[in-house]
């Protein structure tokens, strides 16, 4: 299988292409906060490029869905969508979190994984996944104590950019994380494998947001209509 993997949702802008009948990787990741928009199409360009492949060769096109920025978000998932509309393949949409977790659930199946992205005002989009890698409940946001509640339950791993924020709340009387990774954005190659493995649904890949935006319009100084 031939796989485009797109990852804007948080602090990167991301691509792989993984081939693995030829079992060959082609990938490349930017550390960036903002410009996702004018960064991806060229750095997808050049990872094709590196992978020798067109577009009409892939099989199917991957791209995060969040939770993440609002508008990252929206520039992968358009850029997934309008690649995969023009390649006449199928898009499919993977989790933030899952995307965190997957190579920790790989690396040890015996240990439960908590996936955290840090959402702002001491909450945090959070998954846990118990060993084996079985998802405990769907992905969702809750108050740093209510994280530590669903998470301190046996010994664990927490990832994501709101494992920090869940080490400093962890509570004494529990066994300590054995792992801490707080990387900034998820393994692209990862992102690939898991969309190597994932079933094919007709529906296309939308935005997970989990919350509304911090920015909200501002009714009082609306114009009325004519």
């Amino acid at each position: 299988m031939r796989v485009l993997a797109i990852d804007t949702a948080l602090e990167a802008c991301s691509a792989a292409v993984l081939d693995t009948e030829q079992g060959k990787v082609a990938s490349e990741s930017a550390p960036m906060v903002r410009g996702h928009a004018e960064a991806l199409m060229p750095l997808i360009g050049r990872v094709m490029k590196q992978a020798e492949m067109p577009f009409a060769a892939l099989d199917r096109i991957a791209v995060t869905v969040g939770p993440g920025s609002f508008t990252g978000l929206r520039v992968g998932i358009a850029a997934a969508r309008g690649i995969a509309l023009a390649a006449g393949k199928p898009a499919l949409g993977l989790t933030t979190l899952a995307a965190y977790a997957a190579p920790h659930i790989a690396e040890d199946a015996d240990t439960g994984v908590a996936a955290a992205i840090d959402a702002r005002h001491d909450h945090v989009y959070l998954q846990v996944f118990a060993p084996g890698g079985h998802a405990l409940a769907p992905p969702r946001i809750a108050s740093l104590a209510e994280a530590v509640q669903a998470a301190a339950n046996g010994p664990l791993r927490i990832v994501g950019t709101g494992a920090g924020m869940l080490a400093a709340a962890w509570p004494p009387n529990q066994p300590r994380p054995a792992v801490v990774d707080d990387r900034r954005a998820p393994d692209i190659v990862w992102v690939g494998r898991l969309a190597v493995a994932a079933a094919e649904t007709a529906e296309g890949p939308r935005p997970l947001y989990l919350r509304a935006p911090d920015a909200q319009p501002q009714d009082a100084a609306r114009l009325p209509r004519r």
